[in-house]
């Protein structure tokens, strides 16, 4: 079977993806001028007033350069040297943050297992023993990615049950949404549903994966927390002089429902490519992609000539499972280029 050519989408990231169009525009429009720096613009304050108007709820907003640093602001605020954060051992804080929040927070970061991506109270109940004991870190902050690292979404359900137990223990529950987006659209239910109501106290609202060029929003539900926001952003590098320019993103974002349009398409190819990659033989998909992630395992004697091919990375060795991620910018010709890609290269090998 001949070779298709390499597709133009990249499989690897959603980070691989480009800016929307409207992101572009908003940019330019935002450029006409001079403004104050440090968040003291129009540009802030509408997005600002944008985000609360979207939460129904009168939250706090800081914008940041990208999710490492938002969610290190986010913990930073919420957190002293000896409390703790309690996270599932794949957590993007644990795995892929080079230790930034231990390091900016002065707290210890307890990744405990993870149950298909998620964070369950069984496994945080233990450390509940530790709490007013002066001989270990005392559990402060539950933190959880909705979207998961595995691909997996938490229900409303589930994050009211996780914030209840934080709440009833005094700790409080946050959330990476560097994916929230292609979580509320996946959900099909909306923001004030899936984070307001169930009671998250802080969530990283994330722009660069769904069409930003850069930046992040941190937003606290309860707006006492961010009284120490502003500084401890400052200090951790993650305050941009020309805020503007990451607010004018969210609000071209949010406009129209264009960050929701965007992930819905995201995650639309996603499950295009789930269904056309398990009809390759020596290829299975184990579980349907619940967003914008197809985990996939194949046989692992080929996964350096597909990467070659067409890279993107591997996820769990041990079972041969690679990560196959869709974007805004994905087109259908570019899922079925890359599946095609994936046939021929298999069927070299007998798969």
């Amino acid at each position: 079977m001949a070779l298709p050519p390499t597709p133009a989408a990249s499989f690897a990231s959603d980070n691989a993806a480009g800016a929307s169009p409207e992101v572009m525009d908003a940019l330019v429009a935002a450029n006409s001028g001079p403004a104050l720096a440090y968040g003291a613009d129009a540009w802030t304050a509408a997005a600002t007033e944008e985000l609360r108007e979207l939460f129904g709820a009168p939250v706090e907003v800081v914008f940041c350069w990208g999710g490492t640093g938002a969610n290190v602001v986010g913990l930073a605020t919420l957190l002293t040297p000896w409390q703790s954060v309690i996270t599932v051992d794949t957590a993007h804080i644990v795995v892929d943050e080079c230790g930034a929040p231990a390091r900016f927070t002065g707290s210890s970061i307890t990744p405990v297992p993870q149950v298909d991506g998620k964070l369950t109270i069984e496994a945080v109940h233990p450390f509940v023993d530790w709490l007013g004991t002066e001989h270990h870190p005392q559990p402060k902050v539950l933190s959880v990615s909705q979207v998961t690292e595995m691909g997996t979404l938490y229900s409303a359900a589930e994050l009211a049950a996780l914030a209840s137990f934080a709440h009833e223990h005094d700790m409080y529950l946050h959330v990476d949404g560097a994916r929230i987006a292609n979580a509320v659209a996946a959900s099909g239910t909306g923001i004030r549903e899936l984070i307001v109501e169930p009671g998250v106290d802080v969530l990283t609202f994330g722009l660069t994966k769904n069409g930003a060029i850069y930046g992040e929003a941190v937003v606290y539900l309860r707006p006492e927390l961010a009284a120490d926001a502003r500084f401890i952003r400052k200090q951790a590098g993650q305050l941009p002089s020309k805020t503007r320019f990451v607010a004018a993103q969210a609000s071209a974002l949010l406009a129209d429902d264009l960050w929701l349009r965007n992930a819905r398409h995201a995650n639309d190819m996603a499950a295009l490519l789930a269904e056309l990659v398990a009809e390759i033989p020596g290829v299975e998909v184990p579980v349907a992609p619940a967003a914008n992630a197809v985990f996939a395992r194949i046989p692992w004697d080929r996964l350096a000539d597909l990467q070659a091919w067409s890279f993107f990375w591997e996820w769990d060795p041990q079972e041969h499972l690679v990560r196959w991620m869709t974007s805004f910018t994905t087109t259908e010709d570019d899922v079925r280029t890359f599946a095609g890609g994936v046939r021929a290269i298999l069927a070299e090998d007998g798969a």
